[in-house]
């Protein structure tokens, strides 16, 4: 049997219940979202989205991914990807098309049914609701990257300690895209502050390997190209005992034990005089 006939059947099909398929698909799924989305909403959704199923059908076609459901494979990317930023799961993004099956189902009752033309049309909503599911995948990735994103912008803050002496405190792992976070939002706060001086605090840092140490090297380095020095502090017995077992050389690199080393290091080499006052230091 050609494809067209088959459509054609299928049309005829969708036809025979009236109103009453759609009053069912919208109850149907505003149950599955559990009134997180407005009925109204949900009716508006679905009515562009029988529209556009009918004018692919019209056109002869049982072929999800052919160009005449164009419109559908769009308006369910919107749809997807609104349930994603809404938080809505897979499942109850998907039902939006699978409801239409349990729909028809009930609908139908106890007529005649057109057995050919339903299992065609139930075959084209699962590859159409498949297609949502990927939607919906590839929207919840986009929006977790960048989450994460946002989570290591903020996780690498670059602090002003005095003038002409900014800090950059660090806390967890530090693996590749992070330290190139670092590297960005140190020499960029060089650039703004006109800083001289920098401090690289690694005390929240659990561990230091081969690889962390040529990140902080490489940060070190490119500081130095922009006319500042860095300082490294935070440098525990353990991370020291670390550093020389691993063989990792620092070379001129500075290095302290504590960030308070590492800020009277940078201001006495900033020109800033230090002078005790009453068992404190004061610097001026």
């Amino acid at each position: 049997m050609a494809s067209e006939d088959v459509a054609n059947r299928v049309v005829g099909l969708l036809s025979v219940p009236g109103d009453d398929l759609a009053s069912e698909w919208v109850a149907r799924v505003s149950g599955a979202l559990g009134g997180r989305v407005s009925r109204a909403e949900v009716r508006r959704e679905l009515d562009e989205l029988y529209a556009a199923l009918l004018g692919g059908l019209g056109q002869g076609s049982l072929d999800a991914q052919g160009e005449a459901y164009g419109e559908v494979r769009a308006l369910l990317t919107e749809l997807s990807r609104s349930r994603a930023r809404q938080g809505f799961t897979p499942t109850e993004t998907a039902l939006s098309v699978f409801s239409l099956k349990q729909a028809l189902e009930s609908t139908l009752g106890g007529q005649d049914t057109d057995v050919p033309a339903y299992l065609a049309f139930t075959g084209l909503l699962d590859a159409l609701g498949l297609f949502t599911i990927e939607v919906y995948t590839g929207a919840r990735e986009e929006l977790i990257t960048a989450q994460a994103e946002q989570l290591l912008e903020l996780s690498t803050p670059v602090v002003k300690l005095w003038d002409g002496v900014i800090g950059v405190p660090l806390v967890g792992t530090l693996d590749s895209a992070r330290t190139m976070v670092v590297m960005e939002k140190m020499l960029q706060a060089l650039l703004d502050t006109g800083s001289e001086q920098a401090i690289i605090d690694i005390t929240g840092v659990p561990a230091v390997d081969t690889e962390v140490a040529q990140h902080l090297l490489k940060t070190v380095v490119a500081a130095r190209l922009m006319g500042a020095e860095c300082t490294i502090s935070g440098i525990r017995p353990q991370i020291a005992q670390t550093i020389v077992a691993l063989g990792i050389d620092f070379g001129d690199i500075t290095t302290k034990a504590t960030l308070a080393d590492a800020l009277r290091h940078a201001l006495r080499r900033s020109g800033t005089t230090l002078a005790a006052t009453k068992g404190a230091v004061a610097a001026r």
